[in-house]
């Protein structure tokens, strides 16, 4: 080959590169990482489906004093009266669901039970949230004899059943009550966070931002929290969606199993299910099913939502 022909092959080498930055400086729809995740999440029937459940009875926790007929701890003459060992009121145009074995107008209850069920869910998962996280962050960017002992201690947790461990925390206290359950929960998850954001801060320090980083001196604590640390929270905070799924379902064992909060005067699905549900079955069942559904169809939402977001920020399925 001629170097005239080299020279022309050159020209229209640099030409057709000028021509690709042109037109990536002009191309403005480019999207982010985030705003693709978004754009698919609108997409995706699933994430729909989700978000609206969970929207659902965020909006009933909310609004429930608005929402519910009557209130939750009020006892009825009208329904005290035809309470008996073998029979318990069940729906009539003024208590759609019926009374609960004290009197109580039973749907007032089910709507401030959401209340209840979301709080106890969402602090013990954002406590197991902050917890994870800040031993991530620590095993994740010392590493060495520091990740070794703090992996270690958590893959002693997840050797143990999440409710074992959950119950044998709850037992642990002198008294049971609302807030034991809340960090018994809460513990549960955090070897699931700390593993999976020390995971990804792993995979960021041999990124390539995170090594042009360290080649320009900047401080080692600057790159974990400027860099490292945020490039890996996309992940965890997923997981968190997820979690608040599990976190329900484990707060409504333990109060079906007895070990949550004494107070029968507070409005909660686990303890429905399991002081009324589980004792007047045989009388009036609906006293189960009610509370056994909604926290089906909560958790079922938080988890459908999560496997979407999950889904949507996977680089794989990027298109």
């Amino acid at each position: 080959m001629s170097e005239r022909s080299i020279g022309l092959l050159g020209d229209r080498k640099k030409a057709r590169l000028d021509e690709l930055a042109r037109a990536s400086a002009a191309d403005r729809g480019g999207i982010s990482l985030v705003r693709d995740a978004v754009r698919r999440l609108r997409r995706n029937p699933v994430a729909i489906v989700g978000a609206s459940i969970v929207a659902l009875f965020v909006l009933m926790a909310i609004f429930a004093p608005l929402i519910a007929p009557h209130d939750p701890v009020q006892r009825f003459d009208e329904l005290t009266k035809n309470l008996t060992v073998d029979t318990i009121p069940g729906a009539s145009s003024e208590f759609p669901l019926g009374s609960d074995p004290l009197g109580r107008d039973f749907l007032s209850r089910m709507i401030y039970g959401a209340r209840q069920t979301l709080f106890v869910g969402v602090l013990a998962t954002l406590i197991g949230l902050a917890l994870g996280v800040l031993i991530g962050a620590i095993a994740g960017a010392f590493g060495g004899w520091v990740d070794v002992v703090l992996m270690r201690l958590t893959d002693v947790m997840l050797a143990l059943p999440s409710l074992l461990l959950a119950i044998t925390l709850v037992a642990m206290a002198s008294r049971s009550s609302q807030w034991t359950v809340i960090f018994a929960v809460a513990i549960v998850s955090v070897p699931i966070f700390a593993r999976l954001l020390r995971g990804s801060m792993l995979a960021q320090r041999e990124s390539d931002h995170v090594l042009a980083a360290r080649a320009l001196g900047v401080k080692e604590r600057n790159i974990v929290l400027r860099h490292m640390l945020p490039n890996s929270l996309t992940a965890v905070i997923v997981q968190a969606t997820l979690t608040f799924a599990v976190a329900i379902l484990d707060a409504a064992a333990l109060s079906f199993l007895g070990l949550g909060d004494p107070d029968i005067n507070r409005a909660e699905w686990g303890l429905m299910l399991g002081v009324d549900g589980q004792r007047y079955f045989e009388v009036r069942p609906e006293l189960a099913y009610y509370p056994a559904l909604a926290i089906i169809v909560v958790a079922l939402g938080f988890t459908l939502l999560g496997e979407a977001m999950r889904e949507a920020i996977d680089p794989k399925n990027r298109r």
